[in-house]
């Protein structure tokens, strides 16, 4: 397919243009955790054309996922969710380049895997594994979308992680951790589709270089009401991640 046909609405923003297309072209991200915000930002990514794609997960497809992991089909229950992810990007375009991680990702190949990325998407529904995460993309300086949905409520935070802003420990702390974990928690499937898109959007935005009103900030979104609002977050001293004193 002619690329100045498929991206041919990208290139009309003023902000993108042809100029942007080949440099998302380019670029590369990684998304960890294929669930109901990974499978709906992994398909955004790669049908707006960026070059290549590392997606983690080392969960299989249950039937329980359907409703709101749109790219899996009652034929994949079974299989592991990176294999039949990779599948239906291959499929949504074949230009992009898709690579698996299919285990749990501790400290060190979280960095490593940080490392092959221009920007990191925390699609994972548990809060270890969220500030595992922080602290790759803290050390390797790359750029982190972070979001959560559980019930009716959905977040997204924007970590640049350029050494002078916050990052995710800043908003949470150790007392945090005994937050209700998403998995096994009740969820509109919709919402979850909805923080999925905003990360996808805010991750182009970062590999473009244009600039976001979620910068350094906490974005919240209430399914039931349809109320959102954002809060900014500021770097927190003494943080163990990013601490600046």
């Amino acid at each position: 397919m002619n690329d100045s046909l498929r991206y041919a609405r990208h290139i009309a923003l003023p902000r993108f243009g042809t100029g942007g297309q080949q440099r998302l072209g380019k670029s590369s991200a990684l998304v960890i955790g294929l669930g109901g915000l990974g499978s709906v930002a992994s398909l955004y990514l790669a049908n707006a054309g960026i070059g290549h794609l590392l997606i983690n997960d080392f969960d299989r497809v249950d039937a329980s996922n359907l409703p709101r992991q749109l790219l899996f089909r009652a034929a994949d229950v079974g299989s592991f969710k990176t294999d039949a992810t990779a599948a239906r990007l291959r499929e949504a375009n074949p230009a992009v380049q898709v690579s698996t991680l299919n285990r749990q990702l501790e400290l060190p190949a979280l960095q490593a895997a940080a490392l092959d990325c221009d920007v990191v998407l925390d699609c994972t529904d548990n809060f270890r594994t969220r500030l595992l995460i922080n602290a790759a993309c803290v050390a390797t300086r790359k750029p982190l979308v972070s979001g959560a949905v559980i019930r009716f409520e959905g977040q997204v935070a924007v970590f640049p992680n350029q050494g002078t802003g916050p990052c995710y420990r800043c908003l949470y702390s150790d007392e945090d951790e005994n937050f209700a974990s998403c998995a096994g928690q009740g969820v509109l499937a919709p919402v979850a589709g909805t923080i999925g898109t905003i990360q996808a959007s805010e991750a182009l935005k970062l590999l473009l270089g244009i600039e976001s009103g979620l910068r350094d900030c906490l974005w919240a979104y209430d399914g039931l009401s349809g109320a959102t609002r954002r809060v900014g977050i500021r770097r927190k001293t003494g943080c163990p991640a990013c601490g600046n004193g």
